[in-house]
């Protein structure tokens, strides 16, 4: 949504098997197929987009990846087959969220944490997954930029801290090679296949339809494809940002000393649902609310449950707080002028 809301563009495919995330995929993309589970899929066999964008549990993320130290079985095959897909649909750009966990969690490596500690035991990782997955991008041939935003940062109600990744095609050397890289198609054409760019522009303003990611990239439309996501990093987060509110009727909410948040995010969004249902438990519209979501966008989908709708809504990013990450990222890349 947030990739839409910059680049503009359509969804080609989604990857998911989670039965209920795959409902919420299905309720607001009827026509759009799902490929189902990420470790089958062949991508020889899909349309190839202009932007594909992943998230997988940043647990066990080997240095060695793309199969080396990645194994099946684990939570980081996932992340093998993200980096498949990568490989094989070669797009123009690729978008990662995951956890703020990416940044600490370890990776598998074979190396010593230090120069210093060879053979000692010491425990301390020598690499963090974060740094394993760059260094999977880089083997693909791509240059990439990262960052790590707060929902609060973009007005909302509580912290909710995700790390955001773009990759692109990269040349050899940047400063004396020209840079392969491909251009979004326009409305109703096919990708528009690759071509050569200077280099030398890197992190200036791009040349005109570099990556077709302009100002009135929103009015035109690329392809985006979406793969499983699942932030197993961590414990599920409890949102810090809502005192209970009222579990009565209408009766008026009393957010105590969150009064200002809240105040600030309703100017955003709208007005706040209570936060609690009548048996006193988190109720799923105010968490909806709590990601700037319409209201409906979770707990309107049929056959979902309260702890569903809690599960889909634990695993999501804050819309706005993803745009802004990716407008800074696109920023810093070279690869966008204005928005």
């Amino acid at each position: 949504m947030a990739v839409q809301q910059v680049l503009g563009g359509s969804v080609a495919w989604h990857v998911e098997n989670d039965a209920n995330a795959a409902a919420i995929l299905a309720h607001h993309w009827p026509d759009v197929p799902n490929l189902g589970d990420l470790t089958a899929a062949d991508f020889a066999l899909v349309e190839r987009p202009d932007v594909l964008t992943a998230g997988f549990p940043c647990q066990d993320v080997s240095e060695a990846g793309l199969g080396a130290g990645i194994t099946d079985g684990t939570r980081s095959g996932l992340w093998l087959h993200v980096a498949r897909s990568i490989q094989a649909l070669r797009p123009s750009l690729v978008v990662i969220e995951n956890v703020r966990g990416l940044l600490s969690a370890p990776a598998h490596s074979h190396m010593e944490p230090c120069a210093w500690c060879m053979g000692d035991g010491s425990g301390k990782p020598a690499l963090r997954a974060l740094g394993a997955v760059l260094a999977d991008l880089a083997r693909l041939g791509l240059d990439a930029e990262w960052c790590c935003v707060r929902a609060s940062e973009v007005g909302a109600p509580h912290r909710r801290e995700r790390v955001f990744v773009i990759a692109w095609p990269a040349a050899e050397n940047p400063d004396v090679e020209p840079r392969l890289e491909r251009r979004l198609a326009a409305p109703g054409q096919a990708p528009l296949g690759w071509s050569w760019a200077d280099a030398r522009r890197r992190g200036r303003a791009p040349a005109a339809d570099s990556l077709g990611v302009r100002t009135r990239r929103r009015k035109s439309a690329g392809s985006v494809a979406g793969e499983a996501r699942a932030d197993a990093c961590q414990a599920p987060e409890r949102d810090r940002g809502a005192a209970p509110g009222s579990a009565g009727g209408d009766a008026a909410l009393d957010w105590g000393i969150y009064r200002g948040a809240v105040d600030r995010w309703e100017r955003l969004t709208g007005p706040a649902p209570r936060a609690v249902d009548d048996r006193g438990r988190l109720d799923p519209p105010f968490v909806e609310w709590m990601h700037g979501l319409e209201a409906g966008h979770v707990t309107g989908v049929r056959g979902l449950g309260r702890n569903a709708q809690l599960r889909a809504l634990g695993n999501g990013v804050v819309v706005r707080q993803a745009e802004a990450a990716l407008r800074l990222l696109l920023d810093r890349a070279g690869l966008l002028l204005a928005a």
